[in-house]
């Protein structure tokens, strides 16, 4: 499924790239014990990776946070996905715990630092846009009790009458992967300053990550 980007953000944003990926037939579970170790593996790798003092400061971390600020986002309050699944290791506090597959791609995050996002593609109808918000537009993220009011500055990716993401931080509650989930779509966030290289490694470590774990077949 390809991803539209309207001509205001790629006005604004030229050299910002974005890919997807679907995966049909996977098999989400709560949680599974070779997934578990694996993430020890992962976490462990990390911590012998990072130093926590200078984590800001990576080319590809800071071009996360520079695009933040360019929306009014403040990355020092809202972090940037992989960034802050990077410091949670470091600072040995445990990762979320939601499912096979969205535990799958946050250690791809981490891996690759690159901010990855997953929708029940069938719950997702007709094409993606990539756009900024309407003023006073609604939108419920995962595990919100209320929907955020929208400014007109966010950038969003909707597909034909619904919003799916305020990219590239937070998803909505609608098309969340779940246990009952069959069909995922993916989305490789990248930002100016993020070559589409490093969305491409991104995306191969993800499918992975994901299929390994979660079975499934791969439909680009």
């Amino acid at each position: 499924m390809n991803i539209i980007i309207s001509g205001e953000v790629r006005r604004d944003f030229p050299d910002l790239h974005v890919l997807t990926s679907c995966i049909e037939r996977v098999t989400v579970k709560k949680a599974d014990s070779a997934l578990e170790e694996f993430k020890r593996e992962v976490l462990e790798e990390t911590r012998n990776m990072y130093d926590i003092e200078n984590l800001k400061d990576r080319p590809i971390l800071r071009a996360y946070r520079d695009f933040f600020w360019r929306l009014g986002v403040d990355p020092t309050k809202t972090r940037p996905a992989a960034e802050a699944l990077i410091r949670r290791v470091l600072r040995e506090r445990p990762l979320p715990r939601i499912n096979t597959l969205v535990d799958a791609y946050n250690l791809a995050s981490i891996k690759t630092e690159i901010a990855i996002a997953a929708f029940d593609s069938d719950r997702v109808l007709g094409e993606l846009m990539m756009r900024y918000s309407k003023e006073g537009e609604e939108f419920l993220g995962i595990g919100m009790k209320s929907p955020l009011r929208l400014n007109g500055r966010e950038i969003v990716v909707s597909d034909k009458e619904k919003l799916l993401a305020v990219y590239p931080y937070r998803d909505a509650e609608d098309t969340k992967v779940t246990e009952a989930t069959r069909n995922v779509l993916l989305l490789f966030c990248g930002v100016p300053g993020i070559s589409m290289q490093r969305l491409l490694e991104a995306k191969r470590v993800t499918l992975k990550f994901v299929t390994k774990f979660c079975g499934g077949t791969v439909k680009d």
